[in-house]
């Protein structure tokens, strides 16, 4: 697999190329990022990693997401809530904040591959509840009559841990388990974000969800009527 670092610290640059490498990945180097939104990357990337000097790429997350749903990890100082729920709900789905711990990255990074690598779903059986349809082999969402939605990595794995759990309230740290595969104690804002994301792909209106409800203080269920 590949991965797309984009640092400007040369420090910085080593440790988080070595993370990489030794969570698995073979590593393409940027100091900027504008230039490959223009013209893409040289060749695939299966992971990226944004490590800015200064200010949260809030825009340059969106803009990413536009055009690719790989895995992305930003390294970053210091943050307020309000802008780690903003990278979270533009697309990225991990803030890894400095100073960070090298062996607890690679471990994160090798879950969150493990979490979205390509594999086969064909021997999961399609879902269907109240007029949602979850296709596992296709990994779409059909919502009634609208067409049918692709879905991330970790928006199937969310939808799919609600939808068998039906009716149930799931806590966020067993959703962060179950999607992300590691201990989600204070990662609320994690599953925040992607929910919010899942939300816009099969709510009619994410503002007052149907499908994917929230229970305050606690976690989130998947329980319409059919």
């Amino acid at each position: 697999m590949h991965a797309l670092l984009v640092a400007q610290n040369a420090d910085e640059t080593a440790v988080l190329s070595l993370v990489l490498q030794r969570a698995g990945l073979t590593v393409a180097r940027a100091d900027v990022l504008e230039p490959i939104l223009q013209t893409g990357p040289e060749k695939p990337v299966d992971f990226i990693v944004l490590a800015p000097k200064e200010g949260p790429p809030v825009a340059q997350v969106r803009r990413l997401r536009s055009q690719s749903q790989v895995p992305l990890v930003i390294v970053s100082s210091r943050i307020d809530e309000e802008t780690h729920i903003d990278l979270l709900e533009a697309g990225a789905d991990l803030i890894v904040p400095r100073p960070f711990s090298a062996r607890l990255l690679i471990t994160q990074i090798r879950s969150l591959m493990r979490r979205t690598e390509d594999v086969s779903f064909f021997t999961v059986p399609t879902l269907t509840v109240a007029g949602l349809t979850l296709d596992p082999a296709t990994r779409t969402v059909q919502v009634e009559d609208r067409p049918p939605r692709r879905l991330t990595h970790l928006e199937f794995r969310l939808l799919h841990t609600l939808m068998i759990h039906r009716g149930q309230v799931l806590p966020t740290e067993v959703l962060v388990e179950h999607v992300w595969g590691y201990t989600g104690e204070g990662d609320r804002d994690l599953v925040r974000g992607l929910v919010s994301r899942l939300r816009a792909k099969v709510e009619v209106d994410p503002r007052a969800p149907r499908y994917v409800t929230t229970s305050p203080g606690v976690g989130y269920s998947f329980d319409p009527q059919d």
